[in-house]
């Protein structure tokens, strides 16, 4: 008990110390952490940093085991290890000293923003799109990017910065179109590449009649958290993939409803009827409210 009280005094004595710029100094810290742990999760690096992690891990504990040798070749791969993860991450870190060194210095740090109306006209467009084309078998193939952001998918086809039109669709996705065998990658709501080439499924389970577009689709969904609709050119199908599961044979509307759920859940919890009803009753008691004041 002594040594606690006496560990105590010391933490409460040691906040006098503590100045404001240590204060900044600490909040600085805490931000770029954040910041550095957020785009880790937001791209493919994840499991390299896990990797890191185990690796640190398991070089402590050689350490306080005393495994001597254990530890000497955990510390030679850290050490060399440094150089390969530079040589990794190289695209990375260009684009990230390019942002740096242009005017937009402050989207490196900030979070991506998305335009509730930009989304919502994306997945009215789609869906408008896709009924379209699901009627005339036409092949198609779009990804709705979330967290986990798709900069290979789309170094790999062309990239583009337009808005979602279902015109614009149904001619990228028409069969003699150059682009048209690719994927069309959404982010906040605007095309950004189209042409795009998507992972293939590992999944050996997966039904035979699924084609390479439904396997391209399923893999992209299972190796990132995107939203994947997809339709068949051989039956017109509408199917959509999330988290490596697909949903087949969807009507316009399930397509308009589940991409809503996914891609707005917030929006979505906003419209149900439920808060529609009660939206309708606060407006009609505040209608008879005015309507006392008035004839007071």
């Amino acid at each position: 008990m002594e040594q606690i009280a006496a560990a105590a005094r010391g933490m409460v004595s040691n906040f006098g110390v503590v100045s404001i710029t240590d204060i900044i100094d600490i909040a600085i810290m805490a931000f770029l952490i954040y910041r550095l742990i957020d785009l880790i999760r937001s791209t493919s690096s994840g499991k390299v940093a896990r990797g890191i992690i185990l690796i640190l891990g398991a070089l402590g504990l050689s350490n306080i085991f005393r495994l001597y040798t254990v530890n000497f070749l955990l510390s030679k791969v850290l050490e060399y290890g440094v150089l390969a993860l530079v040589i990794l991450f190289q695209p990375e870190l260009r684009k990230l000293l390019e942002q740096v060194g242009s005017s937009k210095f402050g989207n490196v740090f900030s979070g991506r923003q998305t335009a509730p109306d930009e989304l919502d006209n994306a997945i009215t467009q789609t869906v408008e799109a896709y009924t379209s084309l699901s009627k005339s078998k036409t092949g198609a193939l779009m990804v709705f990017e979330r967290k986990n952001m798709l900069d290979d998918a789309i170094r790999t086809g062309t990239a583009l910065d337009t808005v979602v039109n279902a015109e614009l669709l149904k001619n990228i996705f028409w069969n003699k179109a150059p682009l048209h065998d690719g994927a069309v990658i959404v982010r906040g709501g605007r095309i950004v590449g189209a042409g795009c080439m998507l992972p293939m499924s590992g999944n050996v389970n997966l039904s035979r009649e699924l084609g390479m577009r439904h396997r391209a689709g399923i893999g992209a969904s299972e190796q990132t958290d995107a939203v994947v609709a997809i339709v068949s050119e051989e039956t017109g199908s509408i199917s959509v993939a999330v988290g490596g599961m697909l949903k087949r044979h969807l009507a316009p509307e399930t397509l308009e409803r589940l991409l809503r759920n996914e891609l707005m859940p917030e929006r979505t919890e906003e419209e149900t009827p439920f808060n529609k009803l009660s939206a309708l009753f606060r407006g009609k008691k505040e209608g008879q409210k005015d309507g006392e004041s008035k004839e007071k």
